[in-house]
């Protein structure tokens, strides 16, 4: 049991790291599933499956972030102001979870992630047109080229407190909406985009599961066995994302959000 915790730990760590969107989402189902079918695993609950969730997230989100950081992907500024609406958010989220039914709502957010998927086909703004002209003034430079982008704060603050709620709420990882309004709406690069969510997410993980943790959420017991895999796992997909070319990056983030959106529908019609 505890080898299926690690490799748990590791691979939903690796899958969060390359696309940016912090392993929950992979970590949740596959914990349900276990609950589900074997004996070793009945100590999960909805509630502890988010706790640990949002634990694990804290060393993925580590691992990923200190690489990241290291290789001058993360837009650090971008990223602080998506803190003061996702951590908020997020210890909103995490308290509401104890009175909250999610298959109705997980029925919705699932077609949400296949509509947002969906939205990455289409032709993209020019830099020299982008949808917001005012907010802070962005510029870094990826692999030679530099990109240079915009965002009002007011903007970011009421986008990174929604998707912290909903990532405190489900423990599935705030990435999973922040990654592709970054690369859809502001115009980031997915190299950065994915960095910098990493790095919020290591932030607002901790703050959310410290919410998890006052309420009795996280079995330490079993927590502990995938905090390995999840600090060596964000390592590797950190490594891996900066081998890949910003297009596979987008394209494994779209096959990601079709499997997310389908996981979540069937999880609210079940």
């Amino acid at each position: 049991m505890f080898l299926i915790m690690f490799f748990i730990g590791l691979v939903t760590a690796i899958i969060g790291s390359v696309a940016g969107l912090g392993g929950g989402v992979i970590l949740v189902p596959a914990l349900l599933f276990l609950g589900d079918h074997y004996a070793s695993f009945d100590w999960v609950t909805p509630q502890s499956i988010v706790g640990i969730s949002l634990v694990v997230m804290i060393f993925t989100g580590m691992a990923s972030a200190i690489s990241y950081i290291k290789h001058r992907r993360v837009d650090k500024k971008i990223g602080v102001i998506f803190l003061y609406g996702s951590i908020p958010g997020g210890i909103v989220g995490s308290w509401l979870n104890q009175f909250f039914e999610s298959d109705g709502f997980s029925l919705f957010f699932g077609v949400i992630m296949i509509a947002v998927s969906l939205l990455f086909f289409i032709p993209r703004r020019r830099p020299d047109n982008p949808l917001f002209t005012t907010g802070i003034q962005r510029e870094k430079v990826v692999d030679g080229e530099t990109y240079t982008y915009q965002m009002p704060v007011m903007f970011g603050l009421v986008l990174s407190f929604a998707v912290g709620l909903l990532s405190g709420l489900l423990g599935i990882g705030g990435g999973s909406l922040m990654v592709p309004a970054m690369i859809l709406l502001l115009g980031l690069p997915a190299h950065i985009a994915t960095a910098t969510s990493m790095f919020m997410i290591f932030f607002a993980s901790i703050s959310s599961s410290a919410t998890h943790i006052a309420l009795g959420h996280v079995e330490w017991a079993h927590t502990l066995w995938f905090i390995p895999g999840a600090y060596i796992g964000g390592t590797l997909g950190a490594w891996m994302n900066r081998k890949l070319r910003g297009q596979a990056v987008e394209w494994f983030l779209r096959i990601l959000l079709i499997l997310i959106g389908i996981r979540l529908i069937w999880q609210g019609i079940g």
